[in-house]
């Protein structure tokens, strides 16, 4: 015991809560590559001046951002198993398993977040570039490509990763739908020892070591998209000083 921890319940329950651990690993993995294969051309079009075509996408962020997440999750799990033509259809292996449902409904809740994340970055990008660029005779499509989305995504990736840790520390909902993630393992070792202080603690730790490791990752990413700008920063410096 080490100030009221079972440590030896804590070593015992490290095979399992790593299980958990790697599921929790899948799960956030699997929603921030399916979020970001989204909600790029979601929020191109979502900038759109096109009302036609920004119009429905603005409906579906609404909705997805005004509303808990973990109503979605018991929507998509529990609510769509009561329709026959969906336990009927070619998807139902999929929606029966509450791994998918999570992952459906996370991809679902953060597409929503970082659409709207990626249309203000789109036009947020400055007139001058794109006037530069259509001087150049670049069409729409490349000017996209080469400026407005390399612009976008460099300034949008502060908040982006900001979603990333709410993704992570979100995936925690998906033990209520039967998922054995880290706190879903860690529910059965309490239910099985009576010792939620040891285990709780000892998730809560997990989380936050993987929140800071991943806030560390993301640091190092962002310095390397920005590694330019600190080069001309220190090119101005050294004129400023010779002047």
């Amino acid at each position: 015991m080490w100030h009221g921890i079972d440590l030896a319940l804590v070593w015992r329950s490290l095979p399992e809560l790593g299980q958990g651990l790697v599921v929790t690993v899948e799960l956030s993995l699997l929603t921030m590559i399916a979020g970001v294969l989204l909600s790029v051309p979601l929020g191109m079009a979502r900038a759109s001046r096109y009302r036609l075509l920004a119009g429905p996408i603005w409906a579906y962020t609404y909705v997805f951002r005004g509303t808990p997440m973990l109503i979605q999750l018991f929507l998509i799990y529990y609510g769509l198993a009561q329709f026959a033509d969906v336990r009927s259809s070619l998807l139902w292996p999929v929606l029966r398993e509450g791994f998918w449902c999570a992952v459906i409904a996370f991809t679902l809740n953060t597409v929503a977040y970082t659409t709207e994340i990626v249309a203000s970055a789109i036009r947020n990008v400055p007139h001058a570039d794109l006037e530069a660029g259509r001087a150049l005779g670049m069409s729409s499509w490349l000017l996209q490509r080469r400026i407005v989305l390399p612009v976008a995504l460099r300034t949008l990736f502060p908040a982006y990763t900001n979603e990333v840790i709410f993704i992570l520390q979100s995936t925690s909902l998906a033990s209520l739908v039967t998922v054995l993630d880290l706190t879903g393992m860690a529910r059965i070792v309490i239910a099985r020892t009576w010792s939620p202080y040891e285990l709780f603690v000892t998730i809560g730790i997990v989380y936050l070591l993987l929140t800071y490791g991943m806030i560390w990752c993301f640091a190092r990413v962002e310095q390397r998209l920005y590694r330019h700008l600190k080069r001309e920063e220190a090119g101005t410096r050294v004129d400023l000083r010779l002047r």
